[in-house]
C-alpha cells in the first residue's frame, strides 16, 4: 500500500445509510467550498456555526464568509475550548442560543471544531426543535477520522465520558486537511491514535503502511490525506453495517474502555487528551490479550513500540500526576457503555488487524492486570 500523489481534487467517501447517507469530502482548502456544498443540500437555509474560542479565532471568519457568499443567513455560537464544554451547562446555553437566533427546523447547525464541538453541536442539533440538520467541519485529526463520522453525539457526566447523548447523523462532513496545519504537535499526535486504531482493528496492511509512513503523515505530506481517507472508509463501512453499535461497531472502541477510565481519572482535562488515553488503552488491550495467550508478546510489543515512536503514551506511568488505584479504575470502567447487565466487555486482539469483542471478561483478571501496570509507575 502506498500513498497516492496529492491532487487538487477532494477525496469523497460516502457513508451508505440509504436516505440518510452522506458524503465526507477530504482535501485541502475545502472550507472555501462550505457554502456552495451546504447550499446545494439545503438551499435557502440559515446556519448556526457552533465553535470554540480557540478554533473561532482561526477559522470562524472564513467559514462564515463561505456560507454568507452562498446566500445563507449565519449566526455564530462560540463556547469555551476544552472538554469541560461537553456539559449540561454548555449544552443548555448552545440550545438557547440556537432558539434565540430563530434557527428553524429546516435550518442547520455547522459544527466547526474538534471532537468536543462536534459532539456538543451534534447533540444540540439532535434535540433543538426535535432535530436540526447538522454539518460537521472537523478541525482536528481525531475529529476528521473518528468523531465527526458515524453520528455519535453527546456530553459527559460525572459518571463517565459520553454517557448522555444520541445517535444523530450529519448531512455532510467537510474534512479540510489544511486546518490541521495549525494544530499543536501534541494534539495532532493524539488524533493519530484514532488513525492507527483502524489498522489494529482489522487492517494489518494499513498498520504496516503507517509503520513505514507515519513521519510523512505527521509532517503534512501526501500520506496525510491518504490515511484520513482510509480511516474514514473503514469507519463508514462499519457504521453502515452497525449504525447503533449493537455488534461490529463496538470494535471501534478498541482501547476506549481502559482509556475512558484514565480520562475520567484525569478529570477530562488537558492532562490527558482523548487520543492519548486511547493510545494507553490500546497498548493495555494488546498487553492484556498477550497475557491471556491470544497473541505473541512480540506482537503486543510491536504495537507499543509504534505508539511510543510517534510520541504517544503507552503506560499509566506516562500519564502525568497521580492516578487512582485499580479498584477505582474498575469502578470507572463499570460505567462503560459496552457493559451489559453489569458484565464487562473488552475489545481484545488475536493479532494486529485481528481485534474482536470479548464479552463477560472476568473483572478480577482485569483488576489484577491494572494493579500490576499501575505498580510500574
Amino acid at each position: 500500500m502506498t500513498a497516492p500523489v496529492r491532487s487538487g481534487d477532494p477525496i469523497i467517501v460516502n457513508v451508505p445509510l440509504g436516505a440518510r447517507g452522506y458524503d465526507i469530502a477530504i482535501g485541502r482548502g475545502l472550507i472555501a467550498e462550505l457554502g456552495t456544498r451546504v447550499a446545494a443540500l439545503r438551499p435557502g437555509a440559515a446556519a448556526a456555526i457552533v465553535s470554540d474560542r480557540t478554533v473561532a479565532d482561526r477559522h470562524l471568519a472564513p467559514a462564515q464568509a463561505a456560507l454568507e457568499a452562498a446566500g445563507l443567513r449565519v449566526r455564530a455560537v462560540v463556547v469555551p475550548a476544552g472538554e469541560s464544554s461537553k456539559s449540561w451547562r454548555v449544552l443548555e446555553s448552545v440550545c438557547e442560543e440556537l432558539l434565540a437566533a430563530k434557527i428553524e427546523r429546516g435550518d442547520l447547525v455547522v459544527a466547526l471544531g474538534g471532537g468536543v464541538v462536534g459532539d456538543l453541536a451534534g447533540f444540540a442539533a439532535a434535540v433543538v426543535r426535535r432535530g436540526l440538520d447538522v454539518v460537521q467541519v472537523p478541525t482536528t485529526l481525531l475529529a476528521q477520522v473518528d468523531s465527526s463520522v458515524g453520528g455519535k453525539t453527546g456530553i459527559n457526566s460525572a459518571h463517565g465520558k459520553n454517557q448522555i447523548g444520541a445517535f444523530y447523523q450529519p448531512i455532510l462532513v467537510i474534512a479540510d486537511t489544511a486546518l490541521l496545519d495549525t494544530l499543536p504537535a501534541r494534539v495532532f499526535r493524539a488524533g493519530y491514535a484514532e488513525v492507527v486504531k483502524y489498522g489494529l482493528i482489522g487492517d494489518a496492511g494499513f498498520f504496516a503502511w503507517l509503520d513505514a509512513n507515519w513521519r510523512d503523515l505527521l509532517g503534512g505530506g501526501p500520506a496525510r490525506e491518504h490515511a484520513i481517507a482510509i480511516s474514514c472508509r473503514a469507519k463508514a463501512i462499519t457504521v453502515a453495517r452497525d449504525e447503533r453499535e449493537t455488534g461490529e461497531r463496538a470494535l471501534l472502541n478498541l482501547g476506549h474502555t481502559f482509556g475512558h477510565a484514565f480520562e475520567a481519572a484525569a478529570g477530562f482535562s488537558d492532562r490527558l487528551f482523548h487520543g492519548e488515553a486511547v493510545a494507553v488503552g490500546m497498548a493495555l488491550a494488546f498487553g492484556f490479550s498477550a497475557r491471556r495467550g491470544l497473541l505473541p508478546a512480540a506482537e503486543a510489543e510491536r504495537v507499543v513500540r509504534h505508539l511510543a515512536a510517534v510520541g504517544l503514551p503507552t503506560r499509566p506511568a506516562d500519564i502525568p500526576g497521580t492516578l487512582p488505584d485499580a479498584d477505582a479504575l474498575m469502578a470507572l470502567m463499570a460505567q462503560d457503555k459496552k457493559v451489559r447487565r453489569g458484565k464487562l466487555t473488552l475489545i481484545l486482539a488475536r493479532g494486529i488487524g485481528a481485534s474482536f469483542v470479548a464479552p463477560d471478561v472476568d473483572p478480577a483478571e482485569v483488576r489484577a492486570f491494572l494493579a500490576e501496570k499501575l505498580a510500574e509507575r
